[in-house]
């Protein structure tokens, strides 16, 4: 498992861990680069002076660095194409002989999360915990030992970077001392286990991260949030007066009628305060003209704005069109004889570039002129579509939105009328009260009442003067109805007339369209119906009729043959048979009864 030997990090070893007697120096210091320690002697001293842990001796093995991706978690994979050196171990109760390099590399389970425990198998019979310390303490803190009988044990490490180092000694055969007996001697196996700690430890680790990305997001979501708007007071006399002169102040009307808004939507209008929001609505309406008046007026800017853009931009135009005629004609003969042929380039693409941006804002002028002109013509199209209306719907619509209007006025003066009586009541309750204001507040309400009787005044005039246009209207309506009557009587006296011409001129084929069988064919369904009825003389069904013809022309429809039976009242008759819910319409022959009649 070298895969995972060149991500670890430089483990801090204790000199005394590390005082192991070696027999060839040169391959223990290779195995320790490999593992990424630094190789010391018996006495703690380096055996490479020069040994530099942030230089790899094997080569095609690139430097161990702190920042390198996936360190002490999972390390990145190495190609499959680098080459592992491992050398020969030397402990001080062991040796540990590497695998053969020609040989596949020992396989591992899938890595468990948050893995520090390993499984170690292939350990000699008569091996100890002693050398299982003596020989993996070199990859890191070792926590707990768990040993079997069987010759295998699990390690659990301090940290999670530790089990990669452990996984490189996988596949080497260890013996103890200098025996060959089978008892001392194995082949190491190093693999991932599973073990319920480091699963535990590893969930923990993941909800503190959790906490603290939630943490983190709660406080930039508070940092981002906007403040909340200031609460709008409560509905007192002593605010509403604030609020009355706010509604007055154009810089401070939006705030007003917001706070007023409020106001009415929590539910602040009650008998005793109506009288004051009447009179803030009607500040608030105030302002409707003000509107009104600065739309208008940016209008006007913006026409405005318009128009001096065209003048501008035709300037511009002409000036585009005196530098495309000085180009045209330094390309004339007379003077392009005299230019370069550098020079003669520059002033074709100059003219080109310049015809272009000439063509782009000459179509821009027309554009704007263009949609003037479809304005103006929309506004032609509007006054000819009205003129076009006849004179009985615009008598029509005439009346009917007089009597709109009529109906209007009507609410209108009743709705002054009960202003004016409230107005009174509050003058009597004004001079009961012992107001301090009571001059002042008595001469706005006879100012306000003398304003309502002029306008009643003005309501009711207007209100008559409709009222005689509403007769007169329906006076003229009466006069085009009967000028109407007497068009269609004259109309129906000379289609009579023609019908009479036509009925004299062309008897015989009035006599030939009378006639209810059509053509020959509805002669065969005739006497093919009346063979069918003649054998069923209690009747039957439209259904039932139908079901006999398909057998003989799959074309016949149903809505057909009930329609010719329909017409051929002295053949057929259709008759109500059953009671209830078995009531049915039958059809019966009745030729032989007819034949009396006709």
């Amino acid at each position: 498992m070298g895969k995972h030997a060149d991500s670890s990090r430089t483990l801090n070893v204790d000199s005394t861990a590390m005082t192991l007697p070696m027999s060839d120096p040169t391959a223990w210091a290779t195995a320790m680069n490999n593992l990424g320690m630094a190789p010391l002697g018996i006495a703690g001293q380096p055996i490479l002076p020069d040994f530099d842990p942030a230089l790899g001796m094997m080569t095609g093995i690139p430097p161990i660095t702190p920042m390198m991706p996936g360190l002490g978690i999972v390390p990145p994979p190495i190609p499959p194409d680098m080459p592992v050196v491992k050398e020969i171990i030397h402990c001080k109760s062991c040796t540990l002989f590497p695998p053969n390099p020609n040989l596949p590399p020992p396989a591992t389970r899938e890595r468990p999360p948050g893995c520090k425990t390993v499984f170690v198998g292939g350990l000699p019979e008569n091996g100890t915990e002693q050398i299982i310390v003596e020989v993996f303490e070199q990859c890191g803190e070792i926590i707990a030992i768990r040993k079997s009988k069987k010759n295998f044990c699990h390690i659990r490490f301090a940290e999670e970077y530790m089990v990669d180092k452990a996984l490189y000694l996988s596949g080497y055969r260890i013996r103890l001392g200098s025996s060959t007996d089978k008892k001392d001697t194995g082949r190491l196996h190093v693999d991932f286990a599973q073990a319920r700690d480091d699963l535990y430890e590893w969930e923990c680790k993941q909800r503190m991260l959790a906490r603290e990305e939630r943490h983190r997001r709660r406080m930039e979501e508070e940092r981002l949030r906007p403040p909340s708007p200031p609460p709008v007071v409560h509905y007192s006399d002593h605010e509403c007066s604030i609020v009355a002169e706010k509604l007055k102040d154009d810089s401070k009307f939006s705030e007003a009628v917001q706070t007023l808004l409020t106001w009415i939507e929590r539910g602040e209008v009650n008998r005793r305060s109506a009288n004051n929001f009447y009179s803030m609505i009607q500040s608030a309406n105030s302002h409707v003209r003000r509107l009104v008046n600065e739309k208008a007026a940016h209008e006007k800017d913006m026409e405005e704005a318009k128009e001096k853009f065209k003048q501008a931009l035709s300037g511009i135009l002409i000036q585009f069109e005196q530098i495309v005629a000085v180009y045209h004609s330094a390309s004339k003969q007379k003077a392009w004889d005299h230019f370069t042929k550098a020079q003669r380039k520059n002033i074709s693409v100059w003219c080109k570039q310049a015809e272009e941006i000439r063509n782009i804002h000459n179509d821009e002028l027309m554009g704007i002129r263009r949609e003037e002109e479809m304005e103006m013509s929309d506004d032609e199209i509007e006054e000819t579509t009205e003129t076009k209306e006849t004179e009985e719907s615009a008598l029509v619509s005439q009346a009917e939105a007089l009597k709109e209007e009529n109906d209007s006025l009507r609410w209108q003066l009743d709705a002054y009328r009960n202003e004016v009586e409230l107005l009174k009541q509050e003058q009597g309750k004004a001079h009961r009260e012992d107001d301090p204001n009571k001059e002042q507040q008595l001469k706005l309400l006879q100012q306000a009442l003398q304003g309502m009787q002029q306008h009643l005044l003005k309501v009711q005039e207007e209100y008559k003067r409709k009222e005689a246009e509403l007769e007169k209207v329906k006076d003229d309506k009466l006069q085009v109805e009967k000028m109407l009557e007497n068009l269609k009587e004259k109309e129906s006296c000379a289609s009579r007339l023609c019908a009479s011409n036509q009925d004299s001129d062309y008897p015989l084929e009035k006599t030939l369209n009378s006639s209810p069988i059509k053509s020959e064919r509805e002669a065969l369904l005739v006497g093919i119906i009346s063979t069918f009825l003649h054998v069923h003389p209690f009747g039957a069904s439209i259904e039932y009729i139908c079901s006999y013809l398909h057998r003989l022309d799959n074309k016949i429809c149903t809505s057909d043959v009930e329609c010719l039976m329909s017409r051929l009242q002295h053949t057929f008759k259709q008759e109500m048979t059953g009671v209830g819910a078995s009531l049915e319409k039958r059809w019966k022959f009745c030729g032989f009864e007819g034949l009396k009649l006709t």
